[in-house]
């Protein structure tokens, strides 16, 4: 659905600029609304919750959740197209490429294989994005955009203040918000015809990619956690 919305709001672009500002956006779009419907608030104002009971356990238990999705990624987001690149550009040569996939997925993910590995294997064949020449470099970046996104348009909708932080980030629900509605269009519309920190300035006031959103949206657990490992 997030595809499509963006499909519709650059439908009147040129051809040649029917297409996302960067490949990120595109990926961005629809999780930025998903963060939005799966907060308790908007499951308990479209009658699929009842007799909810907000507390800090639900609340930590949330977002471990959504950090299980959302941060746990990163790592090997990254590290997909970081091994892509070194294989294209000739920096690791074919007798070296599955102890560099592991040695990326030691030093960004710290797993290790189950069993001792070789180069008579190809384990990095074993993602889809790799054998079938895909690049994946776009998640990890909309996994840091959607957080700029949500809270640009938490902002707009009322449902977030940076400055007092009264009600935190991870609790704003923009549904049924013109004001949130209005503000993506602005940039989605421009599709491919601009630079994407131009469409990215349009939403979020930025010009630059920026984690510390996704931080503000983890504190609260990020904080707990300090707290409980402190006491080991």
């Amino acid at each position: 659905m997030g595809h499509i919305q963006y499909f519709m709001q650059y439908a009147k672009q040129l051809v040649i600029f029917r297409d996302g500002a960067n490949p990120g956006f595109h990926e961005a779009i629809g999780d930025t609304i998903a963060l939005s419907v799966s907060t308790p608030k908007h499951l308990q104002k479209i009658n699929l919750v009842k007799n909810y009971t907000d507390s800090t356990e639900a609340a930590i238990n949330a977002l471990m959740d959504t950090a299980l999705q959302k941060v746990a990624f990163l790592p090997f987001g990254l590290l997909i197209d970081k091994w892509r690149w070194d294989v294209f550009s000739g920096r690791v040569t074919q007798d070296q490429w599955n102890s560099h996939w592991w040695e990326y997925r030691k030093k960004y993910q710290k797993v290790k294989p189950p069993v001792e590995r070789s180069e008579n294997d190809f384990d990095p064949g074993t993602k889809f994005h790799v054998a079938g020449d895909s690049q994946y470099i776009a998640y990890f970046v909309a996994h840091i955009l959607q957080f700029q996104f949500y809270k640009s348009l938490c902002v707009a909708a009322g449902e977030y203040s940076p400055d007092s932080k009264e009600v935190p980030l991870h609790k704003c629900d923009f549904y049924e918000s013109k004001a949130a509605g209005d503000l993506p269009s602005k940039g989605l519309a421009l599709g491919a015809s601009k630079h994407w920190s131009d469409a990215l300035e349009l939403m979020t006031g930025s010009r630059k990619l920026d984690a510390t959103p996704l931080l503000e949206y983890f504190n609260p657990l990020y904080t707990y956690l300090k707290e409980q490992n402190s006491k080991y």
